[in-house]
């Protein structure tokens, strides 16, 4: 039942996956009929092809590598890194004239961001489910002796600003407290809360200035970004429990909402993680409500018996907090999407950024998180507001004025106007073949750290406990 529930989720992931490609690279080909191209190939994916048919003069092809696709056009050009060789060379065609090629060039951005709105429109339908990390900036919990607890930072304490920025939400790309941590650049950073007055609900802002921290990586492992070591506030509910797992054998249940820990307040499962993990010679004492009824568990942790190197746990998954439905306009959708590309790009070439090329994501990143989300509930509305975003990002990345891209031939086809000639396909031809390679290159460089992102680790699991009586 798991194999076929994996193979339903992956035939999923594929179709959304190759609809974003296949838009992008029809408006290519439709683009080019109307401007009377010679039009050899229509590729969906990368590489040798697994299958290929000829109709009207066109090769229709799916490739082996799922990292992108490409319309073959002699006239336009020329890549034959990606899409091998030609059967007729741009000197045995009429010339096209810049113009055609930059309504050729421009049609597939045009028809990525067209089937953004359209999946906008869906969303704004539909909804998409909002956890409550995107609706508070409300700490939830402040590691212990972590940059934040140095700072003066406690839980409840509700950020109104970071670094000057003021923010919205916890996580994410944008105007979100997780974001504009990372993006600081100073050997500090300054966060305004509104902290409560006693007991009452009044508020008072307080600044404090906390020194960011990174977590230590390996050599072959994408650096760590700046954190301040704080969780949003949300509800402390248990999701699932594993079979034969300490928590299980404490008898702790799925529903189980905990609101102490060793009998004081928690507003976070990050406190009781983090006390596991500094204490886990100790038990862990939970008050907890079930189905309103009040009650206390003790759970010792220990070790899964099938990782040795694994450090003790409870085993529990908790709850992502309450999921409610938000129906986001479609100017917001695309307002957000790009907002949150600018924001990622400006953090990219800043020289003081944390953030390098490595930490974008690639092709197996976007697959990885399209089955992340198809897994859950209600997934489905979640993948359509990620296409949202990912078909924003595909119309802008592809107007780069970067040779292979679309905004490179963009940018030939307007050098060509004012040169009046175009450029020599011989230096064409050497400049596409190396930006192509370093393209490529980059791919497999992304997809490295991917790859290591997306690589399942082992579910902890525990042997039952015998009954020696």
């Amino acid at each position: 039942m798991q194999i076929l529930k994996f193979i339903f989720i992956l035939l999923e992931v594929l179709f959304l996956f190759n609809i974003l490609i296949f838009v992008h690279e029809l408006g290519h080909f439709l683009a080019a009929k109307w401007r009377g191209l010679k039009v050899e190939r229509f590729a969906i994916w990368f590489g040798k092809p697994i299958w290929k048919a000829k109709f009207r003069g066109v090769e229709y092809v799916l490739g082996c590598i799922p990292a992108g696709g490409y319309v073959s056009l002699p006239q336009m050009a020329t890549m034959e890194a990606i899409e091998g060789k030609t059967e007729a060379s741009a000197e045995q065609l009429p010339p096209i004239s810049p113009l055609d090629k930059i309504i050729v060039a421009i049609a597939g951005p045009i028809f990525s961001f067209g089937l953004a709105i359209v999946f906008a429109v869906v969303v704004c339908a539909v909804g998409r489910p909002v956890s409550q990390t995107e609706t508070t900036t409300t700490v939830g919990y402040v590691v212990k002796d972590g940059p934040a607890d140095k700072a003066g930072m406690k839980a409840l304490d509700r950020i109104v600003e970071v670094d000057g920025y003021p923010v919205t939400k916890f996580a994410g790309i944008g105007s979100t407290v997780t974001w504009r941590i990372v993006r600081s650049e100073g050997e500090t950073v300054s966060i305004k809360v509104m902290r409560r007055i006693g007991a009452t609900t009044n508020e008072e802002p307080v600044v404090l200035t906390a020194s960011p921290t990174h977590e230590k990586t390996k050599a072959w492992q994408r650096a760590s970004l700046r954190k301040i070591q704080i969780a949003p506030q949300q509800d402390v509910e248990v999701e699932d429990v594993l079979t034969n797992s300490p928590a299980a054998t404490a008898g702790l249940r799925k529903g189980d909402k905990v609101d102490k820990l060793n009998g004081e307040k928690i507003y976070s499962p990050s406190a009781i993680e983090d006390f596991v993990d500094k204490h886990s010679d100790q038990p862990v004492e939970l008050s907890l409500d079930r189905e309103g009824k009040q009650m206390a568990i003790s759970i010792k942790p220990a070790k899964p018996t099938n990782l040795k190197e694994a450090k003790p746990i409870i085993g529990v998954l908790w709850s992502p907090g309450k999921i409610k439905l938000h129906n986001p306009g479609v100017g917001e959708q695309i307002e957000g999407s790009l907002n949150a590309m600018f924001s990622t790009f400006g953090a990219l070439f800043s020289r003081k950024s944390d953030i390098k090329a490595q930490h974008l994501g690639g092709a197996v990143k976007i697959v990885s998180v399209y089955y992340f989300l198809f897994e859950n509930d209600d997934g489905w509305r979640m993948a359509l507001w990620f296409s949202v975003l990912l078909n924003v990002n595909l119309a802008v990345l592809n107007m780069l004025p970067f040779p292979v891209l679309d905004g490179g031939h963009i940018t030939l086809a307007i050098l060509e106007v004012f040169r009046r000639r175009p450029v020599s396909p011989k230096l064409l031809q050497y400049v596409q073949t190396t930006c192509a390679v370093l393209l490529i290159g980059y791919m497999v460089y992304i997809a490295f750290y991917d790859v290591q992102d997306v690589i399942p680790s082992r579910e902890p699991r525990f042997t039952p406990i015998q009954n020696t009586k």
